[in-house]
């Protein structure tokens, strides 16, 4: 497993990778309460776009609606603990077998009959928003009302019951992305791997190799919506109060994708990359704005579609590329870094 995970990484992306990760341990300690608020939110969007990433980046198919799979986690979470007290570790694994049921449904739908490309991206929008309509009725969460988590003026930290301190919050978000990460790893290095990159770069070709493609866009799929579930358990404990019309926006599937985008579809440190810099100057330049008096709507949507128009046309593999090469860390002319 070490040898897998260490095979082909350069010594010095070795010791790099290292001091990123002592900095983002350590920074909690150094950090004020919006300086780490801002943190968490970018790790969240860092472990949402490593999710979505296995869908796109590596198998090639566009996902337009993953916040379908971060509102089920989120609500399943969450209902769980509120009706049953069933805390959010314990609640994770029915959340995450929910969101893969979902993708596997959607999956099927559209690889068993050959929707692809846009017409897929359009399936998983209408799944979301048929998941919209129908939290918005349902009343066992609520409906449209909201689903609020209790909460309490906690003086310790709760891990069990991910009730406590943002320091606590930020830790969990930094935890799970970095299994992610390196689940990704793994996976990128694996058999299953190169088959999806075979299948993302010529579905055709790769089936008269002997591919099986529907098998393998199914496991994209299931194992995609399976590791943003979390994120949407996460998201439910953090802010401790769920609405339908923003859970499963398209807006919030919009945000998961952009840290990929910019940083890198394909790629292991794009989404990383990416999140860091799109919510970080995105805070930034609200921050600039606050401290000269000025309060402009939708600013940061505006900054989104700027950012991402800049690096389409400038950059149109992300930003991880030309990076992993000035700093020597990607030997391969591919996009995988």
């Amino acid at each position: 497993m070490m040898g897998l995970l260490l095979r082909d990484v350069p010594r010095h992306a070795l010791v790099l990778l290292a001091l990123v990760l002592a900095g983002l341990i350590a920074a909690p300690w150094f950090a004020n309460d919006y300086l780490l608020t801002v943190l968490i939110v970018i790790l969240y969007f860092a472990y949402t776009g490593i999710a979505w990433n296995v869908m796109m980046g590596f198998a090639g198919q566009l996902s337009l609606g993953h916040a379908l799979y971060v509102g089920l986690g989120a609500y399943t979470g969450a209902a769980l603990y509120v009706h049953f007290g069933i805390g959010p570790w314990l609640g994770m694994p029915i959340a995450i077998a929910i969101a893969v049921a979902a993708g596997m449904i959607i999956g099927f739908l559209a690889f068993r009959f050959g929707v692809a490309g846009v017409y897929f991206a359009i399936l998983t929008i209408a799944f979301c928003e048929f998941a919209r309509v129908g939290f918005d009725h349902f009343g066992w969460v609520s409906g449209s009302s909201g689903l609020f988590l209790p909460v309490s003026n906690y003086a310790r930290n709760d891990l069990w019951n991910l009730r406590g301190q943002p320091m606590m919050f930020y830790y969990v978000i930094l935890a799970l992305t970095a299994v992610a990460f390196v689940l990704c790893h793994l996976l990128l290095r694996s058999r299953v791997g190169y088959f999806w990159q075979a299948i993302r770069e010529d579905e055709v070709a790769a089936r008269s190799l002997g591919i099986n493609t529907f098998r393998y866009k199914m496991i994209a799929i299931a194992i995609s919506s399976g590791m943003t579930a979390p994120a949407g358990v996460f998201y439910a404990f953090y802010y401790n109060n769920l609405f339908p019309e923003q859970t499963f926006h398209i807006l919030r599937s919009i945000e998961i994708i952009l840290g990929p985008i910019i940083g890198g579809v394909g790629t292991l440190f794009g989404p990383v990359i990416g999140a860091f810099l799109i919510t970080g100057l995105a805070e930034a330049l609200q921050e600039f704005l606050t401290a000269y008096g000025l309060d402009i709507p939708g600013v940061k949507r505006v900054f989104y579609g700027v950012c991402l128009l800049l690096v389409i046309m400038a950059l149109p593999h992300g930003i991880w590329p030309p990076l992993a090469r000035l700093l020597r860390l990607d030997k391969r002319k591919t996009p995988e870094a």
